[in-house]
């Protein structure tokens, strides 16, 4: 049989900055630019969750979608939403919430809710701009 994926989006505002504690203002200005302002800026960040699998021979869903609305709200919106990231949501207060980051921690939220015996979540992608997202693929290291 073929493999199908869903995919399903969420969206949330919040604020960040781009810095480590133990370097300098100045690496940390050449590193991460104007994000390493510890004042912080914001986004509306959006998310997409892509689970893929079999159909489920009754249902004839892989994952019932409406389910996967509240887990991604009790697992993201619900903890990051108009929060400041790097004082209100571990484990950024010790991690730098990039994206790349950001999309690491929504994977390691998502994976235990939504896998099963015949699927798995495939790809968590993050928007943190219109023109810029990363990709997650597999269980982040």
């Amino acid at each position: 049989m073929s493999k199908i994926r869903i995919t399903r989006r969420a969206e949330f505002s919040a604020s960040h900055f781009c810095r480590r504690a133990d370097w300098s203002d100045e690496q940390n200005r050449v590193v991460y630019g104007e994000a390493a302002n510890p004042l912080g800026h914001g986004h509306n960040w959006v998310v997409e969750v892509t689970l893929e699998g079999e159909p489920d021979p009754e249902t004839g869903m892989v994952f019932d979608l409406k389910v996967l609305k509240e887990i991604l709200h009790q697992e993201i919106v619900e903890p990051m939403d108009h929060r400041f990231l790097n004082y209100e949501v571990p484990p950024f207060d010790r991690v730098v919430p990039t994206a790349e980051n950001v999309a690491r921690e929504i994977w390691r939220r998502l994976e235990p809710r939504v896998n099963g015996p015949h699927r798995r979540l495939r790809t968590v992608r993050v928007y943190e701009t219109d023109d810029y997202f990363v990709e997650c693929e597999g269980a982040p290291a």
